[in-house]
């Protein structure tokens, strides 16, 4: 692994877990999903967290697998540097045979911002990131599509769908939800009812570096690093649609 700068360290580590979760899949088969998650969500963190303790030792790191004790060691929230790790976001769809939306996420917090960021696809053969970050589609006219959980979809995003003329999709992962929007599959992602930073942050920083809107569904900024990991709702969006859907919002929440 050639490590050239927090970019391309995001990359490279995402890619490589990602790697080796296709590995241990191909390896131990689909016939156990629940063995196999907790194999692949464990296999990544151990990864993750090794390769970052060697290749940035002064770094703290949020990691979803990483014990309750050390998500709230408050030494993080005054870390001048915080990397956030999801090893496996999709844990359901990457135990279910032929999905691809599941991801890596690996981001670094910086202050007050996201400053580098990567999200493997590991069965879509892609990576994408702040070194290289996407290129945005145009938007075009006519209905446009919203990314929304697959097993889980709030009832409030149909409401939102069906007032601003929108088809909704399911996906995975929400790495995979906002890579979509990236990579022009669909041109939103919204989500209300759950998730914590290391759902988001690393797709978030790519999605910032490729210029899309990113945002709470209220529209406040998207923080990290905080005392509850917590972050329960969020938009991504290409720029063109962002007032569209935060309007949108407001009067489902009036």
């Amino acid at each position: 692994m050639t490590i050239r700068d927090d970019h391309a360290l995001a990359a490279d580590l995402a890619t490589e877990a990602g790697e080796r979760l296709l590995a241990l899949r191909d390896r131990e088969g689909f016939a156990d999903p629940a063995g196999l998650r907790a194999l692949g969500d464990r296999a990544s963190h151990v990864f993750l967290m090794e390769s970052l303790s060697r290749l940035r030792p002064s770094d703290c790191v949020l990691s979803e697998e990483s014990s309750r004790e050390d998500r709230l060691d408050p030494r993080r929230l005054s870390a001048p540097r915080v990397w956030i790790v999801d090893p496996l976001d999709g844990t359901r769809e990457f135990a279910e045979e032929g999905r691809s939306d599941w991801a890596v996420h690996v981001a670094l917090w910086e202050g007050d911002r996201l400053t580098a960021g990567a999200v493997a696809l590991p069965a879509q053969g892609r990576t994408l990131s702040t070194a290289e970050p996407p290129k945005l589609p145009a938007l075009e006219r006519g209905r446009f599509r919203v990314a929304v959980s697959r097993t889980r979809p709030p009832e409030f995003v149909q409401n939102l769908a069906y007032l601003v003329g929108a088809d909704l999709v399911p996906i995975g992962s929400a790495g995979a939800k906002i890579s979509a929007v990236l990579t022009g599959d669909v041109e939103a992602y919204v989500h209300a009812g759950g998730q914590y930073e290391w759902d988001s942050a690393a797709p978030v920083a790519v999605a910032q570096a490729a210029g899309a809107h990113t945002s709470r569904i209220d529209g406040t900024p998207l923080t990290y690093n905080r005392p509850d990991p917590s972050l329960p709702d969020i938009l991504v969006s290409l720029p063109d649609l962002a007032s569209t859907l935060l309007a949108g919002i407001r009067d489902l929440h009036r």
